[in-house]
């Protein structure tokens, strides 16, 4: 015996939810399906590009969204070493948030979650999906609460948005691939009484890895940072007191004289996180016929461009658009790719830059005569581009 919906979404993630408010908002029955209670930390760096703010107020998150939100994000700076070179970051012409800010994923999601709820939403939480069969013109997804207790579902749209380096029954991740030396694993912690000064967007570059800082809701400091497995397995035999968030906190202070000035005098305020191998690559946007991914699911890019969230909500409105709209899926692909994969390629190139004791040193001087270069590569990197018109959309997306 199953229950049958519309539209089955795994993972309740920014893609995830944002996918099921407006499938909700169409008239769609949709079943979301969640393994983690909310609400949760998550190793992320939090920003929210200005160029998704409209697409929030359309869910209908927005005035919540800014009474949490950290303060508008005005400059970027790139920091490496003792050197700290700053320039605007992009505003985003025709609107009164002009600006994009930072709101921790333990508040963004559950506002999310709770949204696609009030609009009638099954949510199925904690719950995991156990197998995913094809019945016909339906998608049969088994799933399994925290009792053992299965529940069978079924839908004809299947989306997946539960993430990228977490192993899924439909997915074609390759966390079972070998370990080797290059694998990036990321970290992330917050602290309060931190010195940052209001506005900045720190990018932090390091041999073997990069980072940033961002100051959150609540007067929380964000420090995120992605390493190499060779340079963190090198730094820790230094260091074998340490647990492995301490040790790369201490490297952060010791190579990079921002951090230290940061941190002087802050409080960490909860545990470390960390997570990997991420292997930022481009995915698969359709897998099948009525099935789909969104977010990191279906491409991820280097976490230096602070892109996630932005990807994670446009893509979702790219598929809903043609899924509850007037236009075919069949070229949702196509879309994803020619919306992402420039900013795929773009953060792959920044990360290396960064990571990479050469280029970086190459690039400084560039940077110290035009930092204007910095504005430049935000723009480039999508800060102020919005692949979908939020609100042309909310009036178009109805129930077929």
């Amino acid at each position: 015996m199953s229950t049958r919906y519309d539209a089955v979404i795994v993972g309740a993630g920014v893609a995830g939810s944002t996918c099921a408010i407006l499938l909700a908002q169409a008239g769609w029955a949709v079943a979301l399906v969640e393994k983690q209670a909310f609400p949760r930390r998550k190793v992320c760096g939090e920003c929210i590009a200005a160029s998704n703010l409209g697409l929030i107020n359309a869910l209908g998150i927005g005035e919540k969204f800014r009474a949490l939100a950290g303060t508008p994000l005005r400059r970027v700076a790139w920091c490496a070493g003792d050197t700290m070179i700053e320039a605007p970051l992009p505003q985003l012409a025709g609107t009164q948030q002009p600006w994009g800010s930072a709101l921790g994923r333990e508040h963004l999601d559950t506002l999310l979650l709770e949204r696609a709820r009030e609009l009638g939403a099954t949510i199925l939480q904690p719950c995991s999906v156990h197998s995913v069969d094809q019945f016909e013109d339906q998608h049969r997804c088994t799933t399994i609460d925290p009792a053992g207790n299965a529940l069978v579902i079924e839908a004809g749209v299947l989306i997946d948005a539960h993430g990228s380096w977490q192993r899924g029954p439909f997915t074609d991740q390759d966390s079972s691939r070998p370990p080797c030396a290059s694998d990036l694993f990321a970290f992330k912690a917050n602290y309060s009484s931190a010195q940052l000064p209001e506005g900045v967007l720190p990018v932090l570059a390091f041999a073997g890895g990069y980072g940033g800082m961002v100051q959150g809701d609540h007067g929380l400091l964000t420090l995120a940072c992605c390493i190499r497995r060779d340079r963190l397995h090198r730094w820790r035999k230094k260091h074998p007191g340490l647990a492995a968030g301490e040790a790369v906190q201490k490297l952060l202070e010791q190579e990079i004289r921002v951090v230290r000035e940061t941190l002087r005098g802050a409080h960490r305020e909860g545990a470390w996180l960390a997570v990997g191998p991420i292997r930022p690559r481009i995915r698969s946007a359709r897998r099948a016929a009525g099935m789909f991914a969104v977010g990191n699911a279906a491409g991820e890019a280097h976490p230096i461009l602070g892109e996630g969230i932005s990807m994670a909500m446009q893509s979702a409105f790219l598929l809903c658009e043609r899924l509850a709209g007037s236009s075919t899926t069949t070229d949702y692909a196509t879309a994803w790719h020619r919306a992402f994969a420039p900013r795929i390629r773009l953060a792959s190139l920044y990360a290396h830059i960064a990571m990479h004791p050469m280029a970086n040193r190459a690039v400084l001087p560039l940077l110290r005569r035009w930092p204007g270069l910095l504005s430049i590569g935000a723009r480039l990197g999508g800060k102020v581009r919005c692949v979908v018109d939020a609100g042309k959309l909310a009036g178009t997306i109805t129930r077929e």
